[in-house]
């Protein structure tokens, strides 16, 4: 086949510019906890998410009375009553309801995304669901890991790899960037025991500090939902 689309990795997103060419469809990466909470929030009824760049923002929000949560370096911020922690949208009741969210690094990703054609949010416990819906789209697909205030992180970039290793896999796509190359093995490395591939990971050190084990089993834990949250506007709803 000549004319595959091609899947790619960005370790990044500040090396975004360089990656952004040809591709259709970008799939933002954020797996402990970003994207992980935004697929637990649809998977648990929420109707709509608006990811936000600034807690200033966020705040405008809430003094409008919507359901806003606001994280920073692992923690809630303080005036709001939610994170980034999945647990938090198992325990209310979501349907219909629209939540704004801003991040240290998810949200940030996403706004940098904000050319592309499309915009997907993908994570460990949505992960068969995003590669069945990118085969079914046959188009270009960038894998924007969100990484740590603009570092390279692990845990993005394995999720990156187990999502491009299912696309290449299928026949239906190609790939010729080193990182992409790297993403998979990083994965294939780490398939059999995600938890203790990352043991030593920066991000998962950083979490256990903050008591969010629980948080970091949950997020490493594959195909807990199909949800798809795709973006409309400047904001996502679920395609299913």
């Amino acid at each position: 086949m000549e004319n595959r689309p091609r899947v790619e990795v960005c370790f990044t997103p500040n090396l975004y510019p360089l990656h952004m060419d040809d591709s259709e469809i970008v799939v933002v990466i954020d797996v402990l906890r970003a994207t992980s909470a935004i697929c637990t929030a649809f998977h648990n009824g929420i109707e709509k998410v608006i990811p936000v760049s600034s807690v200033e923002e966020a705040l405008s929000y809430k003094e409008k009375g919507y359901l806003v949560a606001a994280e920073r370096k692992g923690q809630v911020v303080p005036g709001f009553e939610f994170g980034n922690s999945p647990y938090s949208y198992m325990e209310k009741d979501l349907k219909d309801k629209t939540l704004v969210i801003t991040t240290t690094n998810g949200t940030k990703a996403f706004h940098t995304a904000k050319d592309a054609k499309q915009v997907v949010i993908g994570s460990l416990i949505n992960l068969d669901a995003v590669c069945e819906f990118l085969l079914k789209q046959q188009k270009n697909v960038l894998l924007l890991a969100s990484g740590w205030q603009n570092k390279f992180c692990l845990e993005d970039t394995i999720c990156a790899g187990a999502i491009a290793d299912q696309l290449i896999n299928s026949g239906s796509f190609t790939s010729n960037q080193d990182s992409s190359i790297a993403a998979k093995y990083l994965y294939l490395s780490a398939k059999e025991n995600y938890l203790g591939f990352l043991k030593s990971s920066s991000h998962r050190r950083r979490l256990k500090k903050l008591n969010l084990n629980e948080d970091i089993k949950y997020c490493l834990t594959p195909n807990q939902t199909d949800v798809v949250p795709i973006r409309e506007k400047n904001y996502l709803v679920n395609f299913k």
